[in-house]
Order: structure tokens, then sequence, then C-alpha cells
């Protein structure tokens, strides 16, 4: 059984890696081998329909929402705007998926601490893509500069990519995608 189980395990092993390499990577980013489908980009505002505790973030919550938002564009810059968000998707090449994963946004100095990190705990999916986002809710969030997404397990990093967020005058057409534009004035 185990000689005609390998094969499908390397094979398994090989598209997964392929997969991962689908997005278009930039140099700094970084995809670990135990994520088999990344994709990465900008969403517009999703209803919420709950919340998660996270001590770790500014807000000490994060966002539910249900289904998976269609990006925008996967373009890695992102206007300043309320309710624009970006992330990742991302799946796991392990079938059962991965608990205990910690998210970790690094952005320009925010709030009254000017705190650099929001740190979370979340989960990858291995049968379904997962979607790990920020969305700007707060006139506090709308930081112009690099922000990065984090997600490592037991201190492994699985994956990190970056965005730049920049003036919505910047990139009008997209700053204007989700129907705000009366806040881009």
């Amino acid at each position: 059984m185990f000689n005609r189980f390998f094969p499908f395990l390397a094979a398994l092993a090989l598209g997964s890696a392929a997969l991962a390499q689908q997005v278009q990577l930039l140099p700094d980013d970084k995809v670990s081998a135990q994520i088999a489908e990344i994709d990465v980009g900008v969403i517009c505002a999703q209803e919420i329909v709950g919340f998660n505790d996270a001590p770790g973030t500014i807000a000490g919550t994060t966002n539910v929402i249900e289904g998976e938002p269609e990006f925008i564009s996967r373009a890695r810059v992102v206007p300043a705007v309320m309710g624009v968000g970006f992330g990742v998707k991302s799946r796991s090449a392990n079938p059962f998926g991965l608990d205990g994963v910690v998210m970790t946004v690094t952005h320009p100095p925010m709030g009254a601490d000017g705190a650099t990190q929001q740190v979370y705990s979340t989960a990858i999916r291995g049968t379904a893509r997962s979607i790990t986002f920020y969305q700007f809710d707060y006139n506090y969030e709308l930081l112009v500069g690099r922000w990065e997404m984090e997600a490592s397990l037991n201190g492994e990093v699985l994956y990190r990519v970056g965005f730049d967020v920049v003036r919505p005058t910047a990139v009008p057409e997209l700053a204007g995608a989700c129907g705000f534009e009366d806040l881009l004035s």
C-alpha cells in the first residue's frame, strides 16, 4: 500500500508547490511549502457577521464575514480609504489544515502608543481557501506606507506579503471602486 501511495503524495507535494507559485510573488514575499495555494489582493468592505477576540490588536477584535470576497485588484497598492481592505487567500498543503497560526500585521505607527504590529490567532484550512484581510474601519488606521502580513506557525513563516498603502488620489480608480467616493475629498 505504501509503495502505491507514495507517488501520489509526491505528486501532491509537487503540485502544491506549483500552486503556491502561481501568484505573482514579489522579491520580499515568502511562501512556505506548507502553503498549497495563495492569492493576494484588495477587497471592498464585507458585511460583518461577528467578531473574534484579538487582544494583540488595537481594536481588540477581528471581523468575521461569511463567504469569500472577490479581489477588486491583485495589485499591492492599496488606497487609504475607509471600507477598503487587503489581504491573502490561502490554503494549507495539509488537508487537515493548520490551527494556531499567528498572524502579524506590520504597519506605520498607529494609535496613541504608536503600535507598529498587531497580532492575532487564526487557522488556514486545507480543503478550502481561508481569507485573512485587513480592512480600514477607523480613521486612525488610514496610514500611508508599507504594510506587511505574515502568517507563522511554531516560529516558521508560512507566508509573508507586503502592500503599499497610498493616498486615495494616487489610485483614484481603485479608491472609488468600492463606492466610497464621498470619502476621497
